[in-house]
């Protein structure tokens, strides 16, 4: 059960990614077509449902001396779901479904660069932690191993970004090509990530019995 909950989350990771990167493509072409705006929303919230469990499989498999990493990895891995889903969901729904006032929505907003956004950005920033802590305690078998190792670790220093960007005020709704840049930003960001769910996927299918 270990290592099919393993490869279905990496897939299901795997093809959010896409998605997202689809949707965010699609969403700058299309102008005022918000349909794939909520498509990135929503691809966004079944990348949360597949990371968390995809953190608990690898956990199965730890070794007792790097138990506290694969724990911190998990930790982190819920606070990035619980901040995510909720800014997400809350996008699919009160924003999308309830006549706000201007002041509300500023904060509310994903797209308004304010609050909800600062929000999304921390969340990833405890993503980023716990692809770190994961990545640091996997011991690599072979090549694809050692790459998604290096991959998941790396990803960590994505966590000092997300973390300082909104202090420092890099992103606000006055910006001049915001839409362009952040789509930009995210694109790179789905590029480099997406290997990271193949790999995972490749990790999980020549697991043979979990270590307890």
């Amino acid at each position: 059960m270990n290592k099919k909950l393993g490869m279905y989350s990496s897939l299901l990771v795997c093809f959010s990614v896409l998605a997202f990167a689809l949707c965010m493509l699609f969403d700058l072409q299309s102008g005022d077509d918000v349909i794939w705006k909520y498509g990135t929303y929503l691809s966004c919230i079944f990348l949360a449902l597949g990371f968390i469990p995809m953190i608990c499989s690898y956990l199965s498999f730890v070794e007792p001396k790097n138990k506290a990493a694969g724990m911190a990895a998990l930790s982190f891995s819920i606070i990035y779901g619980i901040l995510v889903v909720i800014v997400y969901f809350t996008q699919l729904t009160t924003v999308r479904l309830t006549k706000l006032s201007e002041e509300t929505i500023s904060l509310l907003d994903y797209s308004r660069f304010n609050l909800f956004f600062n929000y999304d950005l921390l969340g990833y920033a405890f993503m980023a932690l716990s692809t770190f802590f994961i990545g640091i305690q996997l011991e690599p078998k072979n090549k694809k191993d050692k790459v998604l190792k290096y991959l998941l670790v790396i990803h960590g220093i994505f966590a000092i970004g997300c973390f300082i960007m909104p202090i420092m005020g890099v992103f606000n709704s006055n910006m001049e090509g915001g839409d362009i840049i952040g789509t930009i930003i995210l694109e790179f960001w789905c590029v480099y990530f997406m290997p990271v769910g193949i790999l995972s996927y490749k990790h999980f299918k020549e697991k043979t019995v979990p270590h307890f």
